[in-house]
């Protein structure tokens, strides 16, 4: 019985041994502000759970020093020994440890790195992800003792490319060429200003070839990753320019009609989207993520009945005068816009990513490519092979393009013209906001979001040809891929004027555009 009291008496004293160094804590209680930072990286690379109580306290404000650089962790009027853990009266004389930005930095990087080691694999991975960015040769020890333990694969080599950042200013040559040597891989940005000045400044030269390789390497990744990231953004941006202007294609393309509220017909169906997210939010909030099945068809509805009353209205008095049907929908433009302010109020409203439209998937090491985006691009597709199947496989295809054609000899053989416009110029603005849909989900719905893709939209149906379907999706994918391209190199203002006066110009050359209409229409 005294053997066993014995062991484990023993065995409680090997516990409440020091669990952090006094040696590493001491310089905390001091006035070198290098040598407090040093002590931050010693003890977060501890990485157990001392250390990262020591650490939260540290920067909840709650480690004080004695006079004699002693540092306890106060808590409910009682100070724990922040070396052995052990409970007791408050020490006199105790002093707040003063926390500057500067080592504030450094408990947020040592918490940040302490997340590799939890066992939840999305916080491991978040935190190495985030590593990537800032890691420094004072967290080396604690990614290395995270190598060590990650089983995960493709956490571990991310792993390896961030043990090997941290060793970029380590003091030995041999060390800093073998993390020179193993970043040959990486695809980080953040890496070009320390290579570009290891490669020009470094004293030993094998470091120094080593970075001009690994620049090589990695200047020559980014340049295909900028490249397929211009090619997938131009895309996306090119099916948001489809979609405004696939509406026009058809109310100016086939019916001649200058809409200049054709950009209030994009921000009716946005409206109409949050409208839909608010009733799902107030009386099914548990289906909130499926807003959008409900704002699509709702969107198409409204705004189509927006434009029949429009082409009923006004639009109907004013065929083949092109002039007053500018000005009369330029006016109704503005009323449009005024009513919107009036009922919604002239500040933006929000309209949220259903869960499954958020975030989005890494390609290439560093590309994000939006999930919000993807969904777009495919949205579109949908848009367009449901646009063609109607005017090409439908009745009442059949007669729009019939009238579009030659409208007495339609009305001749029973074609009512006068209800083939107003479904037509229904269908048009109807296609209009299922476009203010996607709108929706890329930014913020005001009563101005129309008049950022009008004066676009009129570009992409000219450019492609009035009247043309296939026209108008390569003019749109076109013009989406300039703008990405043009932007890095002249910015978006001169992008966006290069393109304007390529397009006045190829015009003047090619008035029917890309696809020129045939038949007794292009006479």
């Amino acid at each position: 019985m005294k053997k066993l009291l014995f062991l484990a008496c023993l065995l409680f004293a090997c516990v409440a041994r020091a669990a952090i160094d006094p040696a590493v804590l001491a310089p905390l209680a001091g006035d070198d502000p290098d040598a407090r930072v040093d002590a931050i990286g010693k003890i977060g690379a501890l990485a157990n759970d001392e250390a990262t109580r020591f650490l939260t306290a540290l920067q909840q404000g709650d480690v004080y020093a004695t006079p004699e650089g002693k540092l306890y962790i106060v808590a409910d009027d009682q100070a724990i020994d922040a070396a052995t853990g052990v409970a007791g009266a408050m020490p006199e004389g105790l002093d707040g440890v003063m926390i500057n930005n500067r080592l504030r930095g450094a408990i947020d990087d040592a918490m940040s790195a302490l997340k590799m080691f939890s066992p939840d694999r999305a916080q491991r991975l978040a935190a190495v992800t985030e590593l990537q960015k800032s890691a420094t040769l004072a967290q080396a020890p604690l990614i290395e003792k995270a190598l060590g333990k990650e089983t995960d694969a493709e956490i571990r080599g991310m792993l390896r490319l961030v043990a090997a950042t941290a060793n970029l200013h380590a003091p030995q040559a041999a060390q800093r060429r073998a993390a020179v040597e193993v970043l040959v891989d990486s695809s980080n940005a953040n890496l070009r200003p320390t290579l570009q000045t290891m490669q020009a400044e470094d004293p030993d030269q094998s470091v120094r070839i080593a970075a001009t390789k690994t620049l090589q390497a990695l200047d020559s990744r980014l340049a295909r990753t900028e490249f397929i990231g211009n090619l997938f953004y131009g895309i996306s941006l090119g099916s948001v320019l489809l979609l405004a202007a696939l509406g026009l294609a058809i109310t100016f393309g086939l019916m001649g009609i200058i809409n200049m509220a054709h950009g209030e017909l994009l921000m009716i169906g946005a409206y109409t989207t949050y409208l839909c997210q608010l009733a799902f939010r107030r009386w099914m909030p548990d289906a909130l993520d499926w807003y959008l099945a409900a704002a699509l068809p709702a969107a198409f509805i409204v705004t189509a009945l927006v434009g029949v009353a429009l082409e009923r209205t006004v639009i109907r008095w004013l065929y083949g005068r092109p002039l007053e049907t500018l000005l009369a929908t330029w006016g109704i433009s503005l009323i449009l816009m005024q009513t919107v302010r009036t009922i919604f109020g002239a500040q933006n409203v929000e309209v949220a990513n259903p869960a499954w439209m958020s975030g989005g998937v890494t390609v290439l090491g560093s590309l994000v490519l939006a999930y919000n985006r993807i969904a777009i691009i495919i949205f579109a597709a949908l848009v367009v092979v449901g646009v063609w199947l109607i005017l090409n496989k439908t009745r009442l295809g059949l007669f729009v393009r019939a009238v579009m054609q030659n409208r007495r000899m339609a009305g001749c053989v029973g074609v009512s013209t006068a209800r083939i416009d107003m479904m037509t110029f229904g269908l048009g603005s109807g296609i209009a906001g299922l476009g203010g849909v996607a709108l929706s989900q890329l930014g913020n719905v005001g009563p101005d979001l129309g008049q950022s893709y009008i004066v676009d939209s009129f570009m992409v149906v000219v450019l492609g040809g009035v009247g043309q379907l296939a026209g108008t999706v390569i003019a749109a994918l076109g013009l989406g891929e300039a703008n990405k391209f043009l932007e890095p190199v002249a910015g978006a203002v001169l992008a966006k004027i290069a393109i304007l006066v390529f397009i006045i110009i190829f015009i003047q050359k090619r008035p029917q555009g890309l696809f020129a209409m045939k038949g007794r229409s292009a006479e």
